[in-house]
């Protein structure tokens, strides 16, 4: 199949209602904390709240979320103020002495846990520099540089983090190269930083070094140090969306370097691979976990239907649509817009459920908790709408240029 003109002017109608009328206002203003600042995103179906602890992760991403509605969308002072709130949280609450950021505080930002990665920090990076680019901080540009250089020093020093065990079988993760390039284009396309371009080769270098096997077309999530499969069960473990996400972001920095055809066909067979090992046949969606050789996979969740995975693959197979014109992506894009509006979208009270059985069935009614809030489904339609926003205003000539097939 392919798409029409009328079929993606109808799609960016559709983010474009569904992020403003749907997604948005379930989270916006109620959870907005007025006596503490930041934002308590533990929510039921409805909205009530069901905890009020704040997950680190989910005040920089709503915040960044807002910021960036302010900018590109429309500069809603109660956006910028929303998105005021939440920085000044991260920043009054959220960092230890030693400088590295909790994972988990109390409402009140009394410290609960702390993790040995350094994600907190990437997603205060996202959000302090979209803020200094809706607002003119320069005080939040500095901050978001500067945590971009500590998140480089924590992704290429051994040992810097604290640790509670010795990793006797060391592995390396495609989640620092995805993270960190995905920070530093998110930090190039705001308030810029002359570090991005080079770290975003390395990166991108590591992925396809490391963790593409085109012999197996397959994305591992975990490696050896070699880039070696480590024949045990964590070593095995493939979490499809998680890979094409990582695929888009490909495609992204492919875009933004004027189609760039080698980074083109990374991420279109990254995608390729993973759509092909995590699309149920059977009941349709993502799966969450595959074993690499098809043995048992450990965790009791691997065949469920989470959202944010689906968040990604939309993403995903439409941009490589409007980038290849190949309409193997058209088709893939309709079948799992599809299935996750229907699935996860709840109807009566707005936003997506979060978790479902294989069969389609909801597990539980959470819209939000410690992973998940306003950000993968927000970001998801808001990144849809603006992508076809800018293909379909390109000069006809510009789009007879893109079509690789």
């Amino acid at each position: 199949m392919s798409y029409t003109s009328q079929d993606l002017e109808q799609l960016k109608a559709y983010y474009s209602h569904q992020l403003l009328n749907d997604t948005v206002p379930f989270w916006f203003p109620r959870s907005i904390d007025q006596e503490y600042g930041g934002y308590l995103l533990m929510r039921d179906q409805d909205g009530t709240l069901i905890d009020d602890d704040k997950a680190v992760w989910i005040q920089g991403r709503a915040a960044w979320l807002l910021s960036t509605l302010y900018n590109t969308v429309e500069q809603k002072q109660e956006w910028l103020d929303a998105a005021k709130s939440g920085i000044d949280f991260l920043n009054k609450y959220c960092f230890d002495t030693d400088g590295q950021m909790f994972f988990h505080v109390t409402r009140d930002g009394r410290p609960i846990r702390k993790r040995r990665y350094y994600f907190s920090e990437t997603f205060a990076v996202i959000a302090n520099a979209a803020y200094a680019q809706a607002s003119g901080d320069e005080a939040a540009a500095e901050r978001a540089r500067y945590l971009f250089g500590k998140c480089i020093e924590y992704s290429t020093t051994p040992g810097i983090l604290p640790g509670k065990f010795t990793d006797t079988r060391p592995a390396k993760g495609i989640g620092v190269p995805m993270i960190m390039m995905n920070t530093a284009q998110q930090l190039r396309e705001t308030i810029g930083d002359p570090r991005c371009d080079e770290w975003i080769d390395k990166w991108i270098n590591e992925i396809e070094t490391y963790f593409v096997k085109d012999d197996i077309r397959c994305v591992m999530e975990q490696v050896a140090p070699d880039g070696s499969i480590i024949d045990h069960i964590d070593g095995r473990t493939l979490n499809p969306g998680h890979a094409i996400e990582g695929a888009w972001f490909i495609l992204h920095e492919a875009k933004y370097r004027n189609n760039d055809p080698r980074l083109i066909k990374l991420g279109c067979k990254m995608l390729d691979y993973m759509w092909e090992r995590g699309w149920d046949k059977e009941h349709g969606g993502i799966m969450y976990f595959k074993d690499v050789y098809n043995k048992p996979v450990q965790e009791y969740w691997q065949d469920m239907k989470f959202w944010w995975p689906h968040n990604e693959v939309i993403i995903a197979t439409l941009l490589a649509y409007t980038i290849t014109g190949d309409e193997k992506y058209a088709e893939w894009h309709k079948m799992v817009h599809d299935y996750s509006y229907q699935h996860f979208h709840d109807a009566a009270n707005g936003e997506w459920f979060g978790y479902l059985h294989r069969d389609g069935s909801l597990a539980q009614t959470a819209k939000g908790n410690m992973f998940k809030g306003p950000f993968h489904l927000p970001r998801q339609e808001w990144y849809c709408m603006t992508l076809l926003n800018e293909f379909l205003n390109q000069p006809v000539a510009e789009l007879a240029t893109i079509k690789v097939h």
